[in-house]
């Protein structure tokens, strides 16, 4: 029985390896089990391996848990897609997304086809090298809020530091001071005129209305 030895690489983290051996006519499946055993993922969740060229584009597509509208395509399945029905190339290469709704993509290659080693359960991990990334690292803390994008955004533009809160108390307290300058000085102008007029407050009927009445009675 051949035995393929595939290593496994994050696209976006190079330094991340595992290389997994796997029998020839082991499937998909066991595969994609055997790649989350050795990051510490939960393997549950819509993935696919891609046949793939040199330059990593996708080709046929082998499925987990694939959606209606792929079934309905004829998608393969991994649990029925054996290895071997898959690799005829010696450096054979696969392109493989795990969990469609927060993705990580893997470069999967051939690198070794090996003779069967008596007494050793398949698939087994020969070599792992850095720490997978966490599963849901970018997840949504509930407990605390992030920024909106605008707030963000207004933040970065204003250079905005935590040092900076003093700053803008000092500017909030000079805009009250003089709010309340300006309310003193408008108390004191209406005092001004209005004890100006209070005095001459009968100035009209006096000298005008008294007259006009007078003039009327004339007539």
């Amino acid at each position: 029985m051949a035995i393929y030895r595939f290593r496994v690489t994050f696209e976006d983290y190079d330094e991340v390896i595992r290389e997994i051996d796997v029998k020839s006519n082991q499937t998909f499946a066991d595969l994609h089990q055997a790649i989350h055993k050795s990051t510490g993922y939960n393997p549950d969740y819509s993935s696919s391996f891609y046949v793939s060229n040199d330059q990593w584009t996708k080709g046929e597509e082998i499925a987990y848990k694939p959606s209606q509208r792929k079934i309905d395509r004829g998608v393969a399945l991994m649990e029925n897609a054996k290895l071997s029905s898959f690799i005829d190339d010696p450096h054979q290469k696969f392109y493989y997304t795990f969990n469609f709704d927060r993705p990580f993509d893997f470069h999967v290659e051939l690198v070794k086809i090996l003779a069967d080693a008596p007494g050793t359960e398949y698939p087994v991990v020969v070599r792992s090298v850095g720490e997978a990334p966490k599963q849901f690292g970018n997840a949504f803390n509930p407990t605390v809020l992030p920024p909106t994008s605008e707030e963000f955004d207004f933040l970065n533009e204003m250079e905005y530091t935590p040092e900076d809160t003093s700053d803008f108390s000092e500017v909030k307290d000079d805009m009250d001071e003089g709010e309340e300058h300006g309310q003193e000085d408008e108390q004191e102008e209406e005092d001004e005129f209005g004890d100006e007029f209070s005095d001459n407050e009968n100035f009209g009927d006096d000298e005008f209305g008294g007259g006009r009445r007078g003039n009327h009675d004339d007539y």
